[in-house]
């Protein structure tokens, strides 16, 4: 028996391992990390102004502004690894702004310094901050120059008061770090895993479909036990899961490699903010804590997942029967997505940690509230109880729905099917 399960296994694997589809796909997946991550070079490559510098435009009424301006967006933009500006001196206010152009009026109002800055779109958040940096520190000096200070007199004025700061609780700091978590870092990470689980649910449930409607199942009950046939699909449709989760993870670091080495790689300067401030709150101490936990509900998801698409896929004649038939599966898998990104607004809800137990739920919303700070690791634990229970549930009563139903070619209603199969003696 353990010999036909291992075969079934291979069988089913390489299938899918030799099929045009996978080597289609991985060819697309390699060729786009790979342009994404050497966009600049490709766009340079073919003629295009990836790097075009944005022109700040003055139009300077107060007849002394411009040089410090110029001087102090030049000092500024230095800092900046990905943005270029060139900073130009107009005597046209109504002149027309184009799509890399932006227009600086300069007055003055009793002796200080005011600004209009005009643009066709909205500017970028880093080129803003140079702007109105820049301003400010023309605003200084210009004001420096109006009233005759000297250095030292307007070094005093400017420096900010020295505070002593006592903070009684950093439940203020802990919500702010959340909030980043929740709105940017968590919706990219559990993403994957949900798209990984639908991939996984269609598979299996096409997979035993298409014998179904081949009428190959026959032959393949014959040979085998149903339940070494439902146990040969899930292992081997799970393992080609992690197997592709894997390649595109290398296809990623080629990729980074190789931009790094050609010198086209860019990182945004919001995501190496966003791991400074994880990093500083010590989050991301919390997250490697729960990586071991959290690989244990990855895995025993993946298992409870691919046991109901082909419990239920055996109740189907066709694949567009099991389509629609897998609908409850995604709302499932939707309402624990969900509910994971919306955490953070209802920190403190007793439904969200009651959520956070149930099976197939758990997966995502169990990790998020353990970062929120809303559960325990013991309550990770109920909850990989609980799905372990749910496994038990789906293998003894699941395989006798599975083993009527793999060779039941009816046209009755799918819950009818349920209800017979369950209450007929193995």
């Amino acid at each position: 028996m353990t010999r036909k399960f291992f075969y079934l296994v291979k069988l089913s694997f390489n299938k899918k391992l030799k099929s045009k589809w996978f080597i289609a796909v991985n060819i697309i997946l390699a060729l786009s990390l790979f342009a994404l991550f050497n966009l600049n070079s490709i766009i340079t490559f073919f003629g295009g102004e990836f790097d075009k510098p944005l022109k700040v435009l003055v139009y300077d009424k107060t007849n002394i502004s411009y040089p410090y301006l110029k001087n102090n967006i030049d000092s500024l933009t230095s800092e900046l690894e990905d943005k270029k500006i060139v900073v130009k001196s107009v005597s046209n206010e109504n002149k027309k702004i184009k799509d890399d152009e932006i227009l600086i009026s300069l007055n003055l109002d009793d002796n200080l310094l005011k600004a209009k800055v005009t643009s066709d779109k909205k500017i970028d958040s880093s080129v803003y901050q140079v702007i109105y940096q820049g301003l400010n520190a023309t605003k200084q000096q210009v004001l420096m120059e109006r009233l005759n200070l000297d250095t030292n007199t307007l070094a005093l004025l400017s420096t900010n008061i020295d505070i002593d700061r006592v903070v009684l609780s950093d439940k203020k700091s802990q919500d702010e770090n959340m909030s980043l978590v929740m709105s940017t870092v968590f919706p990219s990470l559990i993403l994957p895993f949900f798209m990984l689980i639908i991939f996984l649910v269609q598979m299996v449930g096409g997979e035993i479909c298409e014998e179904k409607t081949t009428k190959s199942m026959e032959i393949i009950i014959s040979n085998v036990s149903p339940k070494v046939h439902l146990l040969a699909k899930i292992v081997a449709n799970n393992l080609f899961v992690l197997l592709q989760a894997l390649l595109l993870f290398i296809y990623g670091l080629i990729a980074f490699f190789i931009s790094s080495r050609n010198g086209s790689l860019n990182i945004p300067s919001e995501i190496t903010s966003i791991w400074d401030s994880l990093s500083a709150s010590g989050l991301i101490n919390d997250i490697v804590s729960l990586l071991p936990f959290l690989l244990v509900l990855i895995i025993l998801s993946f298992l409870a997942y691919s046991l109901l698409a082909g419990i239920l896929a055996s109740m189907t004649t066709n694949i567009e029967d099991f389509q629609q038939l897998q609908t409850p599966i995604v709302f499932i898998l939707l309402a624990g997505y969900y509910l994971a990104i919306m955490a953070g607004m209802f920190q403190g809800s007793i439904f969200l940690k009651i959520a956070g137990y149930i099976p197939l739920i758990s997966c995502l919303l169990a990790p998020t509230l353990y970062i929120m700070g809303e559960i325990s690791i013991l309550d990770i634990l109920i909850a990989i109880i609980l799905l372990i229970g749910l496994l038990y549930l789906l293998i003894r009563y699941g395989m006798k729905i599975y083993k009527v139903g793999i060779l039941n070619y009816s046209n009755e209603k799918v819950w009818s099917k349920f209800i017979k199969a369950f209450r007929k003696e193995e």
